[in-house]
């Protein structure tokens, strides 16, 4: 059996106090390959950001808010684990300065100076050993599927899930698995949970040999 790090949910980038950047991501369909993960056998450690969701009881759950600190998570995680699933969409940028106290209105704009934040799965991608296996996603809006090749090549993965902004905070979504040739290995649509067998079952045949 296999340990597979997965990450979920989204993160969030904290412009004062209260204020933050972030997206709608549920954690859903992390929380579904968890699942799958979890009942085929495998142990499953889960590096999550903001989420209102339950995760399995038999998989280890190491919760972070920032970007950042969801890849120093993974660093940590990553090299005792035999391939990795990133669900997790972090936020990409950050404020280059965090207000120390709220924010208050003034009557004028507001202008933000925003940076990248570190791309998670590229980073791991780089270091990964040899014999680990990695699966990202990428949510796409236009020239989905070259994006998504393009994306898979500098992350340095095997396999990619393509979908779209209709999957974020749904209960359904739908995708297309690709390898690193482009090809379509399957469509796959439905409920988050039956989604998640799908992809699984491709990642035992493809990347765990069963």
């Amino acid at each position: 059996m296999a340990r597979i790090l997965i990450t979920s949910g989204p993160t969030r980038e904290y412009l004062d106090p209260v204020r933050y950047l972030t997206n709608a991501s549920s954690g859903r369909m992390g929380q579904a390959l968890a699942e799958v993960a979890v009942k085929a056998g495998h142990e499953v450690v889960i590096v999550s950001g903001p989420v209102e969701i339950d995760y399995p009881e038999q998989a280890q759950v190491v919760s972070v808010v920032s970007t950042e600190e969801m890849l120093e998570a993974c660093r940590e995680v990553f090299p005792r684990c035999d391939g990795l699933i990133g669900v997790a969409a972090p936020c990409d940028y950050r404020p280059r300065k965090t207000a120390r106290h709220k924010l208050s209105k003034t009557g004028r704009g507001l202008e933000l100076h925003l940076v990248e934040t570190p791309d998670i799965v590229a980073t791991l991608g780089a270091s990964r050993s040899q014999g680990q296996w990695m699966v990202a996603f990428a949510l796409e809006t236009e020239d989905p599927r070259i994006r998504a090749v393009q994306k898979l090549e500098r992350k340095r993965c095997d396999l990619i899930v393509l979908n779209g902004p209709a999957a974020i905070h749904a209960a359904t979504t739908a995708v297309e698995v690709l390898d690193r040739r482009g090809t379509v290995l399957a469509a796959l649509s439905g409920g988050k949970r039956e989604v998640a067998e799908g992809i699984f079952r491709i990642i035992e045949e493809r990347l765990l040999g069963r």
